[in-house]
Order: C-alpha cells, then sequence, then structure tokens
C-alpha cells in the first residue's frame, strides 16, 4: 500500500511493506525549527506517548522515528572555525531535545 501525503509544502510518498517490516531508526524524518519555541512544540507533541532519544531523536507513538533540530545548530555545526563548530556539536551530543541557548553558549564559550 502507497500513500502520498504533503508536509509543509512537500509532497512525500510512503510505501507500507506490511507487518514483517515495522518502524526503526532506518528511516526517520528530520525537521529544521526556525525558533526553539518551534523546537518545543514540535518535541511535546511528538513524544506524547512516545520517547526521548538522543541528540534530538525521538520516537512518536506510531513508533516513527524523528529528528527535531534547531537551524541555529546546522548554522553553527557550518562554521568556518573548526574550534566553535566542534562545541556546539559537542553540546548536541549530551541533549535529548536540543536548546538553542545551551548551543549558542558552547559555540560562544569556545
Amino acid at each position: 500500500m502507497t500513500v502520498d501525503f504533503e508536509l509543509a509544502g512537500r509532497a512525500f510518498s510512503a510505501l507500507n511493506g506490511g507487518p514483517g517490516y515495522p518502524f526503526n531508526e532506518s528511516m526517520s524524518i528530520e525537521v529544521r525549527c526556525d525558533t526553539q519555541d518551534e523546537v518545543d512544540r514540535l518535541w511535546s507533541r511528538l513524544t506524547e506517548d512516545g520517547e526521548e532519544r538522543p541528540c534530538g531523536w525521538l520516537k512518536d507513538r506510531f513508533g516513527v522515528f524523528w529528528q527535531v533540530m534547531p537551524q541555529l545548530f546546522f548554522t553553527l555545526v557550518d562554521d568556518p572555525d573548526p574550534v566553535k563548530a566542534q562545541a556546539a556539536f559537542a553540546a548536541m551530543l549530551q541533549m535529548r531535545k536540543i536548546e538553542s541557548s545551551l548551543l549558542q553558549e558552547a559555540y560562544d564559550r569556545a
């Protein structure tokens, strides 16, 4: 069975392999958020009856895996200063839900 759907103006198609193929970490959906409020809102809704995972990952109540990331993370780790970029990346590794303020603090301290 296939289904076509749209999220935030993007078209997606999904294929159901049947009960012998449950969801797992090999398929996930990444969501890049413009603000920490958006991260917080999505994280809260998607973890309802689900489970938090490290590094911005979570599993929702249906078993679908998501990574909810602030756009700031990608900006900081793309910095040409490798010390600052690595500091932001290392901070992310210590989190479940990604907190923009903590990323920025680590980056600024480096």
